[in-house]
Formats: C-alpha cells, sequence, structure tokens
C-alpha cells in the first residue's frame, strides 16, 4: 500500500500522525494470530486517541461494504428462507391432506400451530444471549441443523402427538435464527445501514412464501412415491435441504469484523471503529468521544428488561406479526376456500409473496436514505388496515384476494423497518442483543395468537380472524405515535442539555455505560 497517496476528507494529504497509525496497524498484523488476539489487537487500535475517522479517510466504505454484503448477505438470506419455509410449510401440507391422513380435529392443527410459538418464543433470548458469547460461524448452523433433522422427520408423524412433538422440537430448534441474524447483521453495519440489509434478509420470508406454493405444487406430484402421501415430501424433501445448506453454513459464514478473513487489517480496524461510534449523535459533542459499551454484564440485561420502549416497540411488532403468521399459516387455505381448487390455491400465493419481497427493499433503501423508521412503520400498518377492512366488508373473492395482497405488501416492508428501529435506539452492544431478543420473543408470541384467529367453522369468510387481525394493527398504530412522541420529547431535552453543555460533567466512560440514557445519545424516529 502506498500510504504517501492517502488523501483525507479534504482533499488534502493525510497528516503523518495517522499515516504511521495506519502503517503501524498494518506492521502489528502481519504475523499469523488466533481470532482472540485480532479481537483484541483491533479493539486496542481504536481506542488510541490518535486514531480518528480521519486515520481512515483514505478507505472507500462503499467498496468495503459491498466485500461484506457479498459475503454475509447470501447466506443469512438462505437460512432464513429455509427457516420460514420449515415453519410455514405446514399451511401447504394441509390442504394437500395432512390433516385428513392423521384423523387431526381442528383444535388439534391450530394446537400443532400454536406449540412451535410457545417454545420458539422461549428459547429467542437466551440464544441471543449465547451468540455474543459463541462464534455466529458456529452457533446459526448448528442450530440449522438441529430443525433440518427435524424437520424431515416430521415427514413420518402417524398422529396428532407425532405432528405436536416435532412442532414442539422445530419451535426449540429454530428459535436463535432470527434474532441471532438481526443481532448478527448489528454487528457490521452502522445504524442507517443496516435496515436495507435486514429487508435483503427479511425478504426471504416473503420469497419464501412463494417458493412454499411452487415447491408444494411441484412436490404434491410425488403422492404415492415410495409409499407415503404428498404432504409428507414437502416436510421431507425441505427438510434435507435445510441440513445441506447448513453443512455449507459452516464453511462460508464469518463471526466478527476484526477477524474476517476476506478483509485488510486496515478495513477491519475500520468497520470496528465505525460501530465502536455509532452511538454518538450529538454534532455539539466534539470533546467527548463516546464508545459503544461492549460490557456483558447483567446490568445490561437488567436494563433491557426495563426499558419501556423495548416493552411498547413490541405491541407495535404484534401489530403486524399477527397479521404476517395468519397469512403465512392460513393463507392457501383462505384462498381455497374462495372457490379455488388446492393447486390453484398454492400458485395464487406466489404473486403476493413476490410483490411483498421487492417492496420490503425498496422501503428500506429510502428508510436508510432518509435516516428514518417510524414514517414506514406507520404507513405500513394503515395498509395493512385498508386491506383486512377489505377482507371483512365482502364475501367476493376477488376483493378479498386484493385485500389480502394489499395487506402482505405492507406487512413485510414494515417488519425490518421496526427491528431496526429498536435496534437504533438500544445502546450498549449486549443490551441490544437482550433487547432485541426479547422484542422478537415476545413479539413472536404473536404467532401463537394468530395460529388460532382461522377457525375452520368460520370459513370462508373467517370474519373472527380478519377482525382479530384489525385488533392488533389498531393497538400497533397507537403504540407507535406514542414512541414518536416521546422519542422526540427526549431528543428535544437532550439537546438543549447539551447545548448547556451539561454532558461535559460526564467522563466519556460515564456515557458509554449510560448507553441510549446519555445526554449524547439521539434515538431514531
Amino acid at each position: 500500500m502506498d500510504v504517501s497517496k492517502q488523501v483525507d476528507e479534504s482533499g488534502g494529504e493525510t497528516p503523518p500522525e495517522k499515516k504511521h497509525a495506519v502503517l503501524h496497524l498494518e506492521r502489528e498484523m502481519d504475523h499469523k494470530l488466533s481470532k482472540k488476539e485480532q479481537l483484541h489487537q483491533v479493539d486496542g487500535f481504536i481506542a488510541r486517541q490518535d486514531v480518528t475517522a480521519a486515520t481512515f479517510s483514505h478507505l472507500d466504505i462503499k467498496k468495503i461494504l459491498r466485500k461484506v454484503d457479498m459475503r454475509l448477505i447470501p447466506m443469512l438470506t438462505t437460512l432464513y428462507l429455509l427457516s420460514f419455509l420449515d415453519r410455514g410449510n405446514i399451511g401447504n401440507a394441509k390442504i394437500e391432506g395432512l390433516a385428513e391422513d392423521l384423523h387431526l380435529k381442528p383444535w388439534q392443527y391450530n394446537m400443532c400451530l400454536t406449540a412451535f410459538f410457545l417454545t420458539y418464543c422461549a428459547f429467542e433470548v437466551p440464544s441471543n444471549m449465547l451468540l455474543k458469547r459463541l462464534r455466529p460461524s458456529v452457533w446459526l448452523p448448528s442450530i440449522m441443523v438441529a430443525w433440518g433433522i427435524v424437520m424431515t422427520l416430521m415427514g413420518i408423524v402417524q398422529n396428532f402427538s407425532g405432528l405436536l412433538s416435532a412442532r414442539i422440537f422445530l419451535g426449540v430448534a429454530e428459535a436463535g435464527l432470527f434474532p441471532g441474524v438481526v443481532y448478527y447483521n448489528t454487528m457490521w453495519y452502522c445504524r442507517y445501514e443496516v435496515q436495507v440489509r435486514q429487508a435483503i434478509f427479511f425478504s426471504a420470508a416473503s420469497i419464501a412464501g412463494a417458493f412454499s406454493g411452487l415447491l408444494a405444487y411441484g412436490i404434491s406430484f410425488m403422492d404415492g412415491v415410495g409409499g407415503l402421501e404428498g404432504w409428507r415430501w414437502i416436510f421431507i424433501l425441505e427438510g434435507i435441504v435445510t441440513v445441506l445448506v447448513a453443512v455449507l453454513a459452516f464453511f462460508v459464514m464469518y463471526d466478527f469484523p476484526e477477524t474476517a478473513s476476506f478483509l485488510t487489517p486496515e478495513e477491519r480496524a475500520f468497520i470496528a471503529f465505525r460501530l465502536r461510534y455509532d452511538g454518538q449523535d450529538a454534532e455539539t459533542d466534539d470533546t467527548h468521544r463516546v464508545a459503544q459499551n461492549e460490557k456483558q454484564d447483567w446490568s445490561s440485561v437488567r436494563a433491557a428488561f426495563a426499558d419501556w420502549q423495548v416493552w411498547t416497540n413490541i405491541i407495535v411488532y404484534w401489530g403486524y406479526v399477527c397479521p404476517l403468521y395468519g397469512i403465512s399459516l392460513f393463507l392457501p387455505t383462505i384462498i381455497k376456500e374462495l372457490g379455488f381448487k388446492s393447486t390453484t390455491a398454492q400458485l395464487l400465493t406466489v404473486p403476493i409473496y413476490v410483490t411483498a419481497a421487492a417492496l420490503t427493499v425498496i422501503v428500506a433503501y429510502f428508510a436508510d436514505k432518509l435516516r428514518l423508521r417510524s414514517p414506514f412503520i406507520l404507513t405500513g400498518l394503515v395498509f395493512q388496515l385498508i386491506g383486512f377492512v377489505m377482507c371483512i366488508s365482502t364475501s367476493h373473492a376477488g376483493v378479498t384476494y386484493a385485500g389480502i395482497f394489499i395487506a402482505a405488501c405492507a406487512i413485510y416492508p414494515t417488519h425490518p423497518s421496526n427491528i431496526t428501529w429498536l435496534s437504533n435506539n438500544l445502546a450498549g452492544s449486549y443490551k441490544r442483543a437482550v433487547g432485541m431478543g426479547i422484542q422478537i420473543s415476545v413479539g413472536n408470541l404473536a404467532g401463537a395468537y394468530a395460529s388460532n384467529f382461522y377457525r375452520a367453522k368460520d370459513a370462508p369468510r373467517y370474519k373472527l380472524g380478519h377482525a382479530l387481525e384489525i385488533g392488533f394493527i389498531t393497538a400497533g398504530l397507537i403504540a407507535a405515535t406514542t414512541l414518536i412522541v416521546s422519542y422526540k420529547s427526549v431528543n428535544k431535552k437532550r439537546e438543549a442539555a447539551v447545548a448547556n453543555n451539561e454532558h461535559n460533567g460526564y467522563t466519556p466512560e460515564e456515557l458509554s455505560d449510560l448507553g441510549d440514557k446519555a445526554l449524547t445519545f439521539r434515538y431514531t424516529l
């Protein structure tokens, strides 16, 4: 590297002391170090007072982020696609004869759906706490192997108790993936870069819905192969694919920026530096450099559980996740009840999910660009409301299908907006891990509720299910509005306090320990 040609952001030559810092880092990391040593070395380097943003001004952040995107996003998207596919394919199996072959009563089928979410929610927070302590490249593929095996075995269940047991263990195994990946992304991307990555990753959920219908349509023709019904092959084949992809993930996933082999030592330090000081938003605070709190202690756990914004955000989460699970679990059945054949019902789910996937990424791009979250969340909730009002107000198949289409296209973009909103507003790495785990864990109890919204006896209009979805969406709108008003009020007070130099009464270490409660921290709206 020719450091003599490095320039800072103003176009001038990089100051000699900054060149020295870069050269020092390159020289120190030139020899082989363990991953633990690499972590300590990068942490020590970026904590030095002579290392500032200008030290890295010659680096192209867009180029570096593209490198990170290419290594992380494709595999993470594939993992979540398979996760959502495996939890939701029971809806496709149902209309291919699962309930009849296992002699399931309607309440037994709903119980199998509910059981998944009970264990899924129970294990999400512990999993996120472990992810911070363990290697993501080992933890995430391991739980994937576990649920792939469970999914494959689900194809040979013979009765209600067998299906119920399989769904319980599927919930245990899948619990760590979604909150784990959402938090994992925040270890690599800054606050206003992460939503578009979360959206690409989450769009796998809507793509999974499309694939689910297409795969179920194709696999249904295997009915009788090997003496097994077609719905059994849905579980078996999709489970085998999950295990195979998990084995591949062991070899292609990376842990942390500080140890990423595809980055140069400088690039590792740059990413770590940006993340370390990403939470400092007060432009007037030039004298304090407040680092992200990286402590892994019980005080961070308690702070996450006691934070009002986490619990208020969970109501927002319920406002779109209840409809999300209602659609993902019952969409094929709802469309079938409108008078379409099973195969047609499977195929009619595809355009809904494809459109939703595209909108999810588009919305995230503008949310990151504008550095806003709440306007997109409110808009999504409003359109969900419109969609479900259309569904409940008529028995016309075309209007109902259009209502579901509108609702689904609003639900999927709202999800990454909201999880990113909370992650932006939690400071302290371990508090963020626990807080996001709580949000997703308690939030996903909505899946247990939604599993019982659409009862067989309510077909084909499903008025009760649609009405309950409308109720949760309305609660989400109220909670989101409450958060916006509160965040604006707190930000205004903190701006006034910083203008009066009240933050100078704290050391940088004290402000770091305060996390999102520090005067220098600004909530994202």
